[in-house]
């Protein structure tokens, strides 16, 4: 099969790769139809390429038809059309009965590689941290746990866009308005308006959101969001005292969907750089025991968040000993929330939004791309850079050979 593999820092390329075969009885091979490239599949491309070798297949957003399924898989049979979150969890554990399973014990174990600092559950195409799963850019993805990951969703004309998202970007979205606790009638600045930010924005209004703020550089995001009513702020303005004269007393939320490469942070950025290209020997340490995370967000959402407000974190972060501002944290008794999207547990309160005809969170203008696989790393290059007003990037197999 053709699948995008990873060679080395901000270089990845489509090679002919073995075709996934079935290992456990409980997995199943999914004929991939649509897979995304995801924001944080670009901390990959820069920074973490010290967990991965050269040849592990990236993706972790993918949806497309049951191929072939192991002979202990019950709920699933060939033909069926499936999107894949990209947690792989065993559904039986302590976490994932609780609803936590993105700290799925079981595949947090299984693919733990002691060396390394302890991670939750295995993710499609997420280095060595989360298990070196291959992941879903590629025609063919292995999914184990079959009976407790994929996520039938109709068989009709609809594009795949339509449910496509429900891999990550709804349920991280979903996740991130759950964890501000915006009260009713309540105000919420989103900072970062890529596509976790654009779909927490939307879903912040839809349920019941007085005012959202959505705050990103990119002229293109905010006029995307401006289309769904929300309020932008461009960076470079003094974002904090708008919001803070906008509210009179700062936003009672604030959801980070930015995370570890933040605007505004020279000196990490610098320093994530260096990292990116040192040999894995010398980085792995700098990146498992040092803070250098861009934190620029993290401390604008501390400062512009009301006192006794939420502060939700969905922006991925790694740095081991960040420094945060706990003073102010602590006086102004702000709450935190923040971690993986535990998507199973989202999945059934967004699928209505997304059948019957209906489209509330108007999921399919998200996408602003849709290019053949082989072009997989001219759009990663475009997305990183942010040309061309990439917002989201879908990358088709189809044809691959």
């Amino acid at each position: 099969m053709r699948a995008l593999t990873w060679q080395g820092t901000q270089t990845v390329s489509v090679e002919d790769c073995p075709d996934p075969r079935i290992i456990d009885p409980t997995d199943a091979i999914i004929r991939v139809t649509s897979t995304a490239i995801c924001g944080s599949d670009l901390h990959l491309y820069k920074v973490l390429g010290p967990f991965l070798e050269p040849g592990d297949i990236l993706g972790h957003e993918a949806m497309g038809i049951v191929a072939e399924v192991g002979s202990e898989v019950t709920g699933l049979r060939p033909g069926d059309r499936v999107v894949v979150p990209f947690v792989i969890a065993c559904g039986k554990c302590w976490m994932c009965a609780r609803g936590l399973h993105t700290q799925c014990e079981t595949t947090a174990k299984k693919n733990r590689d002691p060396a390394l600092p302890e991670t939750g559950a295995a993710l499609f195409g997420y280095t060595k941290l989360y298990g070196q799963v291959p992941g879903g850019q590629a025609e063919f993805l292995r999914v184990p746990y079959a009976d407790v990951g994929p996520v039938i969703v109709p068989n009709d004309d609809e594009p795949d866009e339509r449910y496509l998202y429900l891999s990550d970007v709804l349920p991280t979205a979903w996740q991130a308005v759950d964890y501000a606790e915006v009260p009713s009638g309540g105000t919420v600045a989103v900072l970062g308006l890529g596509p976790i930010g654009q779909m927490a924005a939307r879903i912040a209004g839809f349920r019941g959101a007085d005012t959202v703020i959505g705050i990103d550089p990119v002229p293109e995001r905010r006029r995307l969001a401006e289309q769904h009513g929300i309020t932008t702020l461009d960076l470079d303005d003094d974002v904090v005292e708008q919001v803070w004269d906008a509210t009179g007393r700062g936003a009672d939320s604030v959801i980070d969907a930015v995370g570890m490469e933040a605007h505004g942070s020279p000196f990490a950025q610098g320093a994530q750089t260096v990292a990116g290209w040192l040999p894995d020997a010398l980085a792995t340490p700098v990146l498992t025991s040092a803070g250098i995370d861009r934190l620029a967000a993290l401390h604008s959402a501390v400062a512009m968040v009301r006192r006794g407000g939420t502060i939700s974190i969905s922006g991925v972060y790694g740095g081991a000993v960040d420094p945060m501002p706990m003073l102010t944290l602590f006086d102004k008794q702000v709450t935190l929330r923040m971690g993986q999207a535990n998507v199973h547990r989202w999945v059934p309160e967004i699928m209505p939004l997304l059948t019957g005809g209906a489209d509330p969170l108007n999921v399919l203008d998200l996408r602003t791309h849709r290019l053949p696989l082989e072009s997989a790393p001219e759009a990663y290059e475009m997305f990183q850079h942010k040309r061309d007003g990439a917002i989201k990037v879908v990358l088709d197999p189809a044809g691959a050979r």
